[in-house]
Formats: C-alpha cells, structure tokens, sequence
C-alpha cells in the first residue's frame, strides 16, 4: 500500500474507501471487505454516514491486523461543542467497535467548532484519536479556528475533482503541511466529468479508464482521494492506479479543466442549519 506522511509524523494510504450514502443493512459490511480484500487500507466513514458500525464488522471479519487497516470518522454538528464533542468520540468509538481511531473529523464548519476541536485534542493527548482534522472548512472557516488550536489539522477533507481543484484552498493548506483529501474525485459520476473529451483521450493513451486517470491525478498532486462504490469491478478499478504515471503534459490537460466551481459552497452559513435539520443521528 502506497502511503504519504502528515504533518503529525503519521503515515495515511494514499487513497481511501469511501462509505457515504452506502445502507448499514450488511451493503456497507460487504462492500468494506471487498474493498479490504482488493488492497485498500483506508477506510473513511462519519457519525452521519449511520454505518460506522457496519464499518467495525468488517475491519474486524477481514482478520486483518488493527494496525495494518486506517480508519477515519468524523463529528457531527449535533455534537459539537467541548461536552458533545466527547460524547461524540466515544459513541463513534462504541459503534466502529475500535479502541482507537486513526483519524477524526470535524465533518462541518459550523456552530461550535473551537469546543469540538478541544475536545478532539484532548482524546489524542489520551490515545483514542492518533490524528485530527478538518473537513468542508474553507479558508474564512481554517482562519476562523486556527487561534483555538494547539494542534493543526492533519488533513482537510473537501470536494475536489478535475473539474473542481481547490487551487486557492490548497495553497492556502500548504505552509501549513495540512494535507487534503477529496470526496467526490470522482464528481458523483458526472458525465460533465466522465465523459469529458480530454480525461477520455488520457484513458485511451494510457489504457486505462476515465476514473483512474482521475484518481491517478489526485495522488501525484499529493491529494488524497476517497472514491466511494458498492459494485466490485469499480471497486477493484478505483484501486488500480499505482503502475503507472502521468507525464506533465498530462498533468498540465487536467489541470486545465479547473472551473472554480464545485456542487455547493460551504460558505453559506445558512447550509449549517439545513444540514442539522436532513441529518438526525439521535434524539
């Protein structure tokens, strides 16, 4: 397994296997150990994905050794806050079944984000946390943060694909060693993406496919991707990305592809409120 180094000394896997939206009805349970199976190491669910649990099941059916497999989850807005926050850890704790966590995020940047990041801090000084960060925080909101941190993010997790690169955010992001991950690298499947004319002509070059070229670029400008599927084959294809490089030219055509514009911007203050109110992860 490929891996990069954070700025706490750590090591991650240089992709990781998204859950998001996958059912705790034994899909998520089957589709981690698939993705176990074919080589992935890195597992990224939330408390709001509601199939941490599911994630747990089948770390612990692989009968992969704990430390070989890195696990990421996440915070959600209804506990945050110092209190919340450490109910939050311990209940994300209970329901992956896990003694520690690799890596957890604060999933959104509103509300009470200083109370919840000292409470993140707080459980890696006591071993349930080895690494924390952020994740949707743009600049306004990393800025807004920064001065209640004794610890910096290792990572911040934000939409980001070819057609959405985050180019600001990640020179923002670099000073500071604060890696970033990317969930949607794939664009949700849009065909505004897949089906984009220079990312095909790469494939074709390459003998790969669309979504490989995509993830490949991801990985060589040191972005972490977090690909999410329930169907084996793109399961298996997602992971396929690590014999072969992209020469410059290449790299230079996707970068070309930036638009600036992603599926929903995170400065809007008021998506904290309707995000609180679709995403009920207990009473």
């Amino acid at each position: 397994m490929h891996k990069v180094r954070l700025n706490n000394g750590t090591m991650i896997p240089a992709i990781g296997f998204g859950v998001f939206l996958i059912p705790d009805d034994g899909t998520c349970e089957k589709a981690v150990g698939c993705a176990l199976e074919t080589g992935y190491r890195f597992i990224d669910t939330a408390a709001a994905y509601m199939n941490e649990a599911g994630v747990g099941r089948a770390v612990r059916a692989s009968g992969l050794p704990r430390e070989e497999i890195y696990i990421t989850s996440k915070l959600w807005l209804q506990d945050y806050g110092y209190d919340a926050a450490k109910k939050g850890i311990e209940n994300s704790l209970r329901n992956l079944g896990l003694d520690y966590i690799d890596l957890y995020l604060l999933h959104q940047p509103y509300f009470d984000t200083a109370g919840a990041w000292k409470a993140l801090e707080e459980a890696v000084d006591e071993g349930l946390i080895k690494s924390i960060g952020v994740s949707n925080h743009t600049v306004g909101f990393l800025e807004k943060l920064m001065p209640w941190m004794n610890i910096l993010p290792a990572v911040n997790q934000m939409e980001c694909n070819p057609l959405f690169q985050q180019k600001e955010l990640r020179k923002y992001l670099k000073p500071h060693d604060i890696r970033m991950q990317a969930w949607y690298p794939l664009g949700h499947g849009s065909s505004a993406l897949m089906q984009n004319e220079v990312l095909k002509g790469i494939a074709e070059k390459y003998g790969k496919t669309v979504s490989q070229i995509i993830l490949r670029w991801h990985v060589e400008e040191g972005i972490i991707p977090v690909p999410k599927s329930v169907s084996v084959q793109h399961i298996r294809e997602n992971y396929d990305i690590f014999d072969f490089s992209l020469d410059e030219n290449d790299l230079q055509a996707v970068r070309s592809l930036d638009t600036g514009r992603g599926s929903h911007n995170p400065d809007d203050m008021s998506y904290g409120e309707k995000l609180l109110k679709a995403y009920r992860i207990h009473d």
